[in-house]
């Protein structure tokens, strides 16, 4: 089905506002009409029509990978990413005798690449549709019941996807923006085998390590190769040898002419979350809990995990994809902070609002019913701040390895005795290859020395909550506060069969009876706790029944107010395609202080210190002594650029989306934003925010002159 979006109404007219924008903006494709002018004052090339086509070229190239963004670049199947977003299947393959993500990928022939493992996706776009009006009928059926109102949409959500799937091959999800105002169905091919088909070094695809991690100027080859894999008869399949390379309709070219500064650049991606049109009550439990909380605890386990595996290659290995994920949030989270002072964000926050109040007093009685709405959001959300210890601290507990797969496997039971149209979602028939997938290559990722390492951390952390935040069922299975008792537990908890990857299996297909009959110590603890767990869960669904009237008509009423301001409004991202747009240009992080928008490969040599993360190859290191650019050099730069920055609107999840030219051909690859732009997750600041991407100059540089792969520069029709 192709997506012609001019040639159909705004879906969004109600969030329409005054002109775009180069810059801040994560628009949806349903915008494109509207931003059609400011794209080409940007300096667009392509025609609107071509864009907005998006199964065309080069849009229909742009697929998801489930929390990144990547893109095809060959008729073969062949899928560029960053180093980063292939990272899990890196570690995946890898041993301590075999370590891929120190030695990198580099197979000599197709038939050499290698599973990315069981839950790894590539969804390919095939069509939206805008189901606004029957969702908000699903939900006003549901009367003033907030708990049957969220069970309504669910309800709906499932009947939606279950007609959406009814063709083979095809993943389907339903989107909700601006707080419920908009619905829209997603339909995606899902090709369920991937294979690991280039990655360098983590001396490359890695370098500057956390260190660097959202600093400019930045150094690193931040990319990786992944090939799509289909049935013989060209649809979807599971892992198989006998499957062969997928066809796409479309793939990228790269660029032909070089990128500068000042040029127009563009992303197509699959941005994971923003919270610009949060409650300043939600901002500030965020800016004042969340983030110095959480992020503590994380770097709390970091250090834990670090000294384990000092002392255990196995465990290095095994956690290096979550210690990357921890690193990677608390660096976000200090960011942040440290941007919210910087910007004044919680003085914008409560100007901005104030502001929007004082208009809807303004307005009469529909102003009244949006400033009710804004009281019972903030009501909402002063109900979960009195529980927040607790469910954070009892639910990183339950995301520890063989307490999260009991309680999955118990839960899996439980929802299977059900109608498959009934059972909650995450259980439903369509999640059982996932949930396997997950058990299957949990011994990939878990040692249980240091899965008891971490239970110990968060059972510790459990006894020190107060009583009225406590879980009955968890105390009574703890039976104590003191180290005795957590000791004991522990104990308990290391006997569990569920350490064996058969046995998990084996759980797969049992009933609710085998579990409640099992002597398993985690399963009975998933099997105590379960009955809490479900009355929990029933709490949080009568909250988001309640924010499913509130939110839309206070979102609606701000954009209102944002409309006679002359602003323009797009949804927060909800990991739904969106499009920015901008140019490269440096920015002034501090008073006499200008950075460039590019880097160059002197500047890695420049790093260099031999020990990681600036341990470069040392083919890397001769190459660029030698000054053998290999006809890859910008003449304005006099070597070949690594990096560049420019002042594109991401954020997670946006990772790996395809940077385009005017022309609309790849010109790199977006992996990260600069320190001074995350806290725009909550207050964009247009003067900071930089998006970094890896040059693709610099992708093909690496891939010609240091970790050579001339099969992959031919497949892609850039070999020297």
């Amino acid at each position: 089905m192709r997506l012609n979006l001019l040639a159909v109404s705004l879906a969004v007219a109600s969030l329409a506002a005054g002109a775009a924008h180069a810059g801040e903006g994560m628009w949806v494709p349903q915008q494109l009409p509207e931003i059609a002018g400011p794209l080409k004052k940007a300096g667009l090339k392509l025609s609107p029509q071509q864009l907005s086509d998006l199964t065309g070229d080069p849009m229909g190239a742009v697929v998801a990978l489930g929390g990144c963004t990547a893109s095809f670049v060959s008729p073969n199947g062949l899928v560029v990413t960053n180093h980063h977003c292939a990272y899990g299947a890196i570690q995946l393959n890898s041993t301590p005798e075999k370590n891929l993500i120190v030695d990198g990928f580099n197979p000599a022939t197709v038939a050499d690449e290698v599973s990315a493992g069981p839950n790894a996706r590539v969804y390919v776009l095939d069509s939206i549709k805008d189901v606004t009006a029957e969702a908000r009928a699903a939900i006003a059926a549901a009367g003033g019941d907030p708990l049957a109102r969220t069970r309504a949409l669910e309800a709906f959500d499932k009947a939606q996807v279950a007609a959406c799937e009814a063709e083979a091959g095809f993943r389907c999800r339903l989107y909700s923006f601006s707080g419920g105002n908009t619905y829209r169905l997603f339909k995606n091919l899902e090709i369920r085998d991937v294979r690991l088909a280039y990655a360098p070094p983590s001396s490359i695809g890695k370098f500057g390590g956390d260190i660097d991690n959202w600093m400019w100027p930045r150094h690193t080859g931040d990319f990786a190769f992944y090939r799509a894999y289909v049935g013989k008869d060209g649809k979807p399949a599971a892992y198989s040898p006998d499957n062969v390379p997928y066809q796409p309709k479309r793939w990228l070219k790269f660029a032909d002419r070089p990128l500068g500064a000042g040029d127009f650049v563009m992303v197509a991606g699959y941005p994971g979350s923003t919270n610009r049109y949060a409650l300043e009550t939600e901002f500030d439990a965020t800016a004042n809990w969340t983030y110095p909380t959480v992020g503590q605890h994380y770097k709390n386990l970091i250090a834990l995990v670090e000294a384990a595996g000092r002392q255990n290659a196995d465990i290095k290995v095994k956690y290096a994809s979550t210690m990357a994920s921890w690193n990677n949030v608390t660096k976000n989270y200090d960011g942040q902070l440290e941007g919210f002072k910087r910007i004044d964000a919680a003085g914008q926050k409560r100007a901005e609002e104030a502001a929007v109040l004082a208009w809807l007093r303004a307005q009469g009685g529909k102003g009244a019913e949006a400033l009710a709405a804004h009281q019972r959001l903030a009501d909402l959300a002063a109900q979960a701040r009195t529980t927040r210890d607790r469910d954070f601290v009892v639910g990183q507990f339950h995301n520890t390895a063989a307490i999260g797969s009991a309680i999955q496997l118990y839960r899996l039971a439980i929802e299977r005795a059900k109608p498959d149209a009934e059972r909650e979602s995450g259980f439903q028939n369509r999640d059982l290859p996932a949930i396997e997938g997950a058990q299957k290559q949990l011994e990939r990722r878990y040692v249980p020395a240091m899965d008891r390492q971490l239970q110990e951390y968060w059972l510790k952390e459990y006894v020190k909550l107060p009583a009225a935040q406590r879980v009955a069922a968890v105390d009574a299975w703890l039976g104590g506060n003191d180290a005795q008792a957590i000791g004991q537990a522990l104990d308990r908890l290391a006997t569990t069969g569920l350490t064996s990857t058969e046995q998990r299996l084996k759980w797969l297909a049992a009933d609710r009876a085998a579990f409640e009959g099992s002597d398993d110590p985690a399963i009975r603890y998933a099997v105590a706790v379960m009955p809490t767990l479900l009355e929990l869960e029933k709490q949080r669904k009568t909250r988001a029944g309640e924010a499913l009237v509130a939110r839309p008509l206070y979102l609606q009423a701000l954009a209102d107010y944002k409309k006679s301001q002359g602003k323009f409004v797009y949804p927060d991202a909800n990991l739904s395609l969106r499009i920015t747009f901008g140019n490269v240009v440096g920015y002034e992080p501090k008073d006499g202080m200008a950075y460039t928008p590019f880097t160059t490969l002197e500047g890695v040599v420049a790093k260099e210190t031999g020990a990681e993360p600036f341990n470069s190859p040392r083919a890397l290191l001769d190459a660029v002594a030698a000054k053998r650019y290999g006809g890859l050099e910008d003449k304005r730069l006099g070597s070949v650029p690594v990096n560049y920055l420019s002042d594109l609107d991401i954020t997670g999840g946006n990772s790996g989306s395809p940077v385009l030219d005017a022309h609309g051909k790849l010109i790199g690859l977006a992996f990260d934003g600069n320190w001074e732009s995350v806290s725009s997750n909550w207050v964009f600041d247009p003067k900071m925010t930089r998006m970094i991407a890896v040059d693709g100059r610099y992708l093909r540089w690496v891939m010609q002159e240091v970790y050579p792969s001339p099969r992959l520069l031919e497949e892609m029709n850039v070999g020297k």
